[in-house]
């Protein structure tokens, strides 16, 4: 793991370059997650440089004070926009509440892009409510419902889906409950005209918590948004069906 420090706090990155001269690629988790939901991607690095930071409180980053919402979402913001800087990385890539901080880094930061991929999530993240009920008071009910069949994982292996709730676990429920209530708080669908680098939506098939019709919103508003989906895989496609994302965003990267 790298790290670099800003705002007074350290965000750990981890980063493949195996001589890729592409552009490089800033992959961002989801809600709980980690950076380690992108080890696969690094599969790419021999043409495209790819970086993953752990976004504030998550892995081995140093964590923030902050409410959930915007405040949260500008503190990963500025987390992301630190590895950029550092790693030259212009193409942002980010799952779920990830694609939330790559959409406001686009709309919110000077940063230079070329390339924005949003895989699995939404221009507006809505939680349903029994589950923003089971984070503040069941967090073990709370984990098992989202890793319950065509939420995070379609038909995963057992070990992807146990790495997953105990990746989230880790993570903890102050945490990972500040996620979901800053996704359910994001809301940008007034400001999509705005995003001015190319963009793919990429959903996975069988994705129930930000499901195809999201991305096809994604792709109809953004005013240069290309439009994929990935087979036999839910919400962590990059996760469960690496080869076949891998192969869309590849595609994507050689445009970028």
């Amino acid at each position: 793991m790298h790290r670099t420090r800003h705002h007074g706090r350290e965000t750990a990155y981890r980063e493949s370059d195996r001589g890729g001269d592409g552009p490089t690629v800033c992959c961002i988790h989801g809600s709980g997650g980690t950076s380690d939901g992108w080890k696969a991607q690094s599969r790419l690095s021999d043409r495209f440089p790819v970086v993953a930071p752990d976004l504030s409180g998550h892995g081995e980053s140093d964590d923030v004070r902050t409410e959930p919402g915007i405040e949260t979402l500008d503190a990963y913001a500025d987390d992301v926009v630190a590895v950029a800087e550092e790693t030259g990385a212009t193409v942002l890539c980010g799952n779920s509440l990830g694609g939330a901080v790559a959409l406001w880094v686009a709309l919110e930061r000077d940063l230079p892009l070329d390339g924005l991929v949003l895989a699995g999530t939404g221009a507006k993240l809505a939680v349903a409510e029994p589950l923003l009920d089971a984070l503040a008071n069941d967090f073990d009910r709370a984990v098992s419902t989202l890793h319950e069949p065509d939420r995070l994982f379609h038909d995963a292996p057992d070990e992807y889906v146990e790495l997953s709730m105990a990746t989230m676990r880790a993570c903890g429920r102050a945490v990972t409950e500040r996620d979901f209530r800053t996704c359910h708080r994001f809301d940008v669908r007034d400001r999509l005209d705005e995003v001015a680098t190319l963009a793919l939506a990429v959903v996975g098939e069988h994705d129930t918590l930000t499901p195809p019709s999201y991305h096809d919103y994604l792709a109809d508003r953004i005013p240069d948004c290309e439009r994929a989906t990935v087979a036999d895989a839910a919400h962590l496609a990059m996760l469960e069906e690496p080869t076949a994302f891998n192969a869309v965003l590849a595609e994507f990267l050689d445009r970028c």
